[in-house]
């Protein structure tokens, strides 16, 4: 991506015609809230889809994950993309993605077919917000457009507008579904309209990266190399960590609520969105602690994440050997607390690793890696099913001996290949 190097800042480009103005990022994060909420919004119903509709667990558990199938051509693609085209023109079909993706599963309640089209179109709207409107955050929450920000500021910012569209959208979508009218299609319809408001004030977002010019464009395949992404400290530290970030909240607000569906006081629904309001907003909470943990001097938050993760799938086994709601509940704080750390220390890691030119391929190539956990709710129900023998409670035990492991792999290289070092 070096031929991206000269490409100067809209501001610098123009600065009259790009007022600086503290908030602006807000009008971003809106978006990339919004496409959250809209790739959030089906896991509560996961219950609902397989009681109410007659799908097996390994359906639901396969529709959850089918958005990860938008989310990475998005992410690997739309990173890059907005490094060389500019962020605006990438994210701005975004929310009118997610907005046919949630037409196509409010209308979609009895077919996998329309349900799994939907979750794909949601998906590319996340993935694209994720790695686009992430490094948009990021560029927006630093001087000239905020100059008051601190370190770190973009990448919380990022997250956490990230994990409170996650968890109000499910929030919401599992009150509607348990007693609001129209179970099937009122959470979605809501989201539509939260996604209209938010395509608008997307149009007044100021641009950060100015476009190259197309006579000095490379091949777009050059664009797609993210030279970073070797870095040993991103193998090192942020591979092991990346795939636990939704690992755990999959864990949280996927897993626990079908292990409980039969012991959750005749609410299932509005259970399985407690769930996923209390792991997420856990996330969101220790989110705001991650400047204080986080150090660029080593892997400390990395670690904290880690330590997090290995406590809440051991938490997860006790659970699925007695299922009882206070335990549910600690679980899912416990896990929430691995979610938000483990994706806040990541995003710092990254935004120091990647240069300038590759912030959005990296970010990109890191989500897409973090989307490879909510395959384990599918992979659970598949060896449940398969393998009688093999107990949501030994898969936790196992999952917490795999988070241990990760943890020596991040201690060992605790101050190993820093980029202030390398560099």
């Amino acid at each position: 991506m070096t031929q991206l190097r000269d490409a100067p800042p809209v501001a610098a480009m123009s600065p009259s015609l790009q007022a600086p103005s503290t908030k602006s990022w807000l009008l971003v994060a809106l978006t990339m809230f919004t496409v959250a909420w809209g790739g959030n919004e089906f896991t509560p119903l996961l219950v609902m889809y397989r009681l109410d509709h007659g799908f097996s667990s390994v359906v639901v558990d396969t529709l959850l994950f089918a958005y990860v199938l938008g989310i990475v051509p998005a992410l690997l693609l739309g990173g890059p993309l907005s490094d060389r085209l500019g962020r605006r023109p990438i994210l701005l079909p975004a929310p009118a993605i997610g907005i046919v993706g949630s037409l196509f599963l409010a209308v979609g309640a009895d077919s996998a077919v329309l349900l799994g089209v939907g979750r794909i179109l949601c998906g590319i709207a996340l993935g694209l917000g994720m790695a686009v409107g992430g490094s948009w955050v990021k560029e927006l929450s630093s001087a000239p457009w905020d100059p008051t920000a601190v370190d770190g500021a973009g990448a919380r910012r990022a997250a956490m507008s990230l994990t409170a569209g996650f968890g109000l959208g499910a929030g919401v979508a599992g009150v509607l579904a348990q007693w609001g009218p129209l179970p099937d299609s009122s959470a979605y319809l809501v989201h539509i309209g939260l996604t209209v408001a938010a395509g608008i004030a997307l149009w007044k977002a100021p641009e950060t990266r100015g476009a190259q010019p197309a006579a000095e464009r490379g091949r777009l395949w050059d664009d797609l190399k993210i030279p970073s992404a070797g870095h040993r400290r991103f193998l090192y530290v942020i591979v092991p960590l990346a795939p636990w970030v939704f690992g755990t909240a999959a864990a949280a607000y996927a897993v626990i609520p079908a292990l409980m569906s039969e012991n959750s006081a005749g609410v299932p629904i509005a259970f399985s969105a407690l769930l996923c309001v209390v792991g997420l907003g856990s996330g969101f909470l220790i989110q705001s602690l991650g400047r204080k943990i986080d150090t660029p001097a080593n892997s400390r938050a990395v670690v904290v994440a880690l330590l997090f993760v290995a406590l809440g799938m051991a938490a997860a086994a006790v659970l699925a050997h007695n299922l009882t709601i206070p335990l549910a509940l600690g679980a899912s704080v416990i896990l929430g607390f691995g979610y938000g750390m483990a994706l806040v220390s990541g995003l710092q890691e990254i935004q120091r690793i990647a240069g300038p030119d590759d912030l959005a391929g990296l970010t990109a190539v890191f989500y897409s890696l973090t989307y490879l956990g909510f395959a384990t709710p599918a992979v659970m129900a598949v060896l449940s099913e398969t393998f009688p023998a093999v107990t949501y409670t030994v898969m936790f035990v196992f999952g917490a001996v795999a988070a241990l492991a990760c943890l020596a792999l991040v201690v060992v290289n605790w101050r190993s290949h820093l980029p202030s070092l390398d560099d």
